[in-house]
């Protein structure tokens, strides 16, 4: 370890969009940081492989980008999502507001917002990079550094969090859920404009499975299909592609097109989500996982990204209040923000369910205009008093 007055080092582990902030955290203490990434430098690929489902950046995201000056420059590219927008079987549409006016959330690119942050971290002079660079892999030129902490922001299959498991008593729970989820597109209408209202979260609710389309800068919507496996292998030829979205989703077609919805479902496959729950997330003062590494969920509740970057926030306040001193911080981290995390990997389970089944309900309607009414009065309440 350093001394008391000697600078922190810290090795960040991920370059994702939690290893990125994380990493502009550590910066703002005047850490010196070398984060490691395993990819290219997504900001030189003109394709990025991986997940790139819309990200809902909300309050808490938007909070954390803030403490490093960041809110500003993302709101420029994010769309605000004021209501969930659900389209029936019959093709009527019928919008439920999440809250008051001013209450939404923000749909945000994942590539654009993980280059914002990363050229964020690289403007301060304590920050290196460190591209194509695997932790433990045993091919290729070894690379080694001493540093005070390393913080493992790789992820739901986090190399970080199977060595910790090695090296102390760690609580692990892994749950593939029997759903898969399949990636289409909206594109742009003729005229270069969006298919569809653009300021919502469009969901198409069919009980056991849904669609969800989250709108892009490019007039676009990313479409996502979340559905059991075992409907997704039941689909094999091109009629039954048309077969099943005319019997449930009838209104999406035209938006596709025909011809397209055909051609990336028989080239796509559907894939796995999965939810990740352990504890602790740190070993002594030497190691802490943050973000999908520690409380990986399910995308439902659509705070994956936004807890993540919580984290962020939580591991500075408790550097703040014990003065650096990593045994302790790491302690009162785990202690923190373990039940939180793990409440919230389970809200986000419950959430698939209201999402593809419950807004379907006249009872669970009720239910909201009630909250929101409550909401309203406790507002005129506070200000009155």
């Amino acid at each position: 370890m350093s001394g008391e007055n000697q600078v922190k080092h810290v090795a960040v582990v991920g370059g994702g969009l939690v290893g990125s902030l994380n990493a502009c955290f550590f910066a703002k203490r005047k850490y010196k940081v070398d984060l490691y990434e395993m990819r290219d430098d997504i900001r030189t690929m003109e394709i990025v492989k991986g997940r790139s489902i819309n990200l809902a950046l909300s309050c808490r995201g938007r909070e954390a980008l803030k403490h490093v000056g960041l809110e500003d420059e993302v709101l420029k590219t994010a769309i605000p999502m004021r209501a969930r927008m659900i389209h029936d079987l019959d093709g009527t549409c019928h919008p439920i507001p999440y809250g008051k006016s001013d209450q939404f959330i923000n749909s945000v690119d994942r590539r654009l917002l993980n280059e914002v942050l990363l050229t964020a971290a690289e403007k301060n002079p304590q920050v290196t990079c460190h591209f194509n660079h695997k932790l433990l892999n045993k091919e290729g030129k070894e690379v080694k550094n001493k540093v005070d902490l390393i913080v493992g922001n790789d992820g739901a299959f986090s190399a970080i969090r199977r060595q910790m498991m090695k090296d102390t008593l760690l609580d692990y729970n892994q749950e593939y859920i029997p759903h898969g989820y399949m990636e289409l597109t909206i594109p742009a209408t003729p005229s270069n404009d969006f298919a569809m209202g653009v300021n919502y979260l469009h969901i198409w609710p069919r009980n056991e499975f849904m669609m969800i389309a989250l709108p892009n800068l490019d007039k676009s919507y990313t479409l996502t299909l979340f559905m059991p496996f075992e409907n997704f292998n039941q689909i094999k030829t091109e009629d039954d592609v048309m077969d099943f979205f005319r019997r449930m989703f009838p209104d999406s077609i035209p938006l596709i097109g025909e011809k397209f919805l055909k051609e990336i479902y028989q080239s796509s496959k559907a894939l796995p989500m999965v939810s990740i729950k352990c504890s602790p997330y740190h070993v002594k003062d030497k190691v802490v996982i943050m973000g999908d590494a520690a409380h990986a969920m399910v995308p439902f509740y659509g705070q994956g990204m936004n807890c993540g970057f919580e984290d962020c926030i939580v591991l500075n306040d408790m550097l703040d209040k014990h003065s650096d001193n990593f045994e302790l911080a790491l302690k009162a981290y785990t202690e923190h923000r373990n039940p939180d995390a793990k409440a919230i990997v389970d809200l986000a389970m419950y959430n698939y369910v209201e999402m593809r089944k419950s807004v379907n309900s006249k009872m669970f309607l009720l239910r909201k205009k009630i909250d929101n009414m409550l909401s309203l009065s406790l507002d005129i309440g506070a200000f009155l008093n």
